[in-house]
């Protein structure tokens, strides 16, 4: 039996997440298996509002357009106003595991409830953590769900992605 991997990438821009996240869709992978997280817009671009139509959700603010190009590609998309992080937009299996985190008011220590539902889906408290301040300033978080050999075709395929791999996580 394949055991699950959650390898972990760290962006710095939207663009960046964004390439990877399209050479990953180019390269036949399986997208339902994706999750990101990263900040929905920042204070001064005003964010006007966010509705649901399906699968996609439309955002009006500064990088409405970067957000609005990914929920056709990505599974499940969310927007959570989350206390400490802010305005955070995420789509793919994390957003179930945050969601059962904030009705079970699950709080692990001084983690979040993002850093729950991470723990939910096997990261590490310590690295956990560690993302939770990553995207405080503004970085995105990249997990990949999946079986070792899925996991081991998304590192070929983002071995040229400006990103910085985290490690994986069983």
């Amino acid at each position: 039996m394949d055991t699950p991997n959650i390898p972990v990438y760290l962006f710095d821009t939207h663009a960046d997440a964004e390439k990877a996240i399209r050479s990953l869709n180019d390269a036949g992978y399986n997208m339902k298996s994706l999750s990101l997280v990263g900040k929905g817009c920042h204070t001064e671009e005003q964010a006007m509002g966010f509705y649901t139509s399906g699968d996609r959700i439309k955002a009006w603010g500064g990088r409405g357009a970067f957000w609005g190009s990914l929920w056709g590609l990505l599974f499940s998309p969310a927007v959570f106003i989350l206390p400490g992080i802010g305005l955070l937009a995420l789509a793919g299996p994390i957003v179930v595991a945050l969601v059962s985190a904030l009705e079970g008011a699950v709080v692990v220590g001084s983690i979040s409830a993002l850093g729950a539902a991470m723990m939910q889906i096997g990261v590490p408290k310590e690295q956990a953590i560690k993302y939770e301040t990553a995207l405080k300033v503004d970085k995105y978080v990249l997990l990949i769900h999946g079986t070792a050999a899925e996991a081991a075709q998304a590192r070929a395929i983002l071995s040229h992605a400006s990103a910085v791999p985290m490690g994986a996580h069983a």
